[in-house]
């Protein structure tokens, strides 16, 4: 069953390159802060690079304005994060956050197959606001929709 608006984020670690490789836990990451969290079936996927991340970036400051810090988080591996990150010119801040194994995609209950493209278990695309570490909002898109997860929705569903 997915995660519900109330219920913490659980912990697991994850991955995140800055420096060099580091692995972060997802108390560290939420504990004390507002924080927007998306995440999408792929990086360098067409939606995701064309529409859902941009919009993010878009909005970034938006978001920083209201004391709400911004998440990216897909089923790959760091480097493709970063690459990623890169290739669309993420702002500094925007953390792009490495699921690889799929750890908290399954912990919070939004895996989905998509072996039918070759791509193996990945996350469902969604955004969900949390208040120091607790689920306040969450939008989980129908697959194959961009319609709940994007940066726009998202602000409009934040309470100030």
């Amino acid at each position: 069953m997915p995660i519900q608006i109330g219920e913490p984020i659980p912990e697991v670690t994850l991955k995140r390159i800055r420096e060099g490789m580091e692995t972060i836990d997802t108390h560290s990451l939420f504990a004390g802060r507002r924080v927007a969290l998306f995440a999408v079936p792929g990086a360098f996927t067409p939606t995701c690079s064309d529409k859902h991340l941009p919009g993010f970036i878009e909005h970034f400051d938006d978001f920083r304005r209201r004391g709400i810090e911004v998440y990216c988080m897909a089923v790959n591996d760091p480097f493709v994060m970063q690459a990623w990150a890169r290739s669309q010119l993420v702002p500094e801040g925007l953390q792009m956050l490495s699921d690889g194994n799929g750890d908290l995609t399954r912990a919070l209950g939004l895996e989905m197959d998509a072996s039918s493209s070759g791509m193996g278990v990945r996350c469902r695309r969604f955004a969900l606001y949390a208040d120091n570490g607790v689920v306040r909002q969450l939008f989980v898109e129908t697959p194959g929709e961009f319609k709940v997860s994007s940066a726009d929705y998202l602000l409009d569903h934040i309470p100030d």
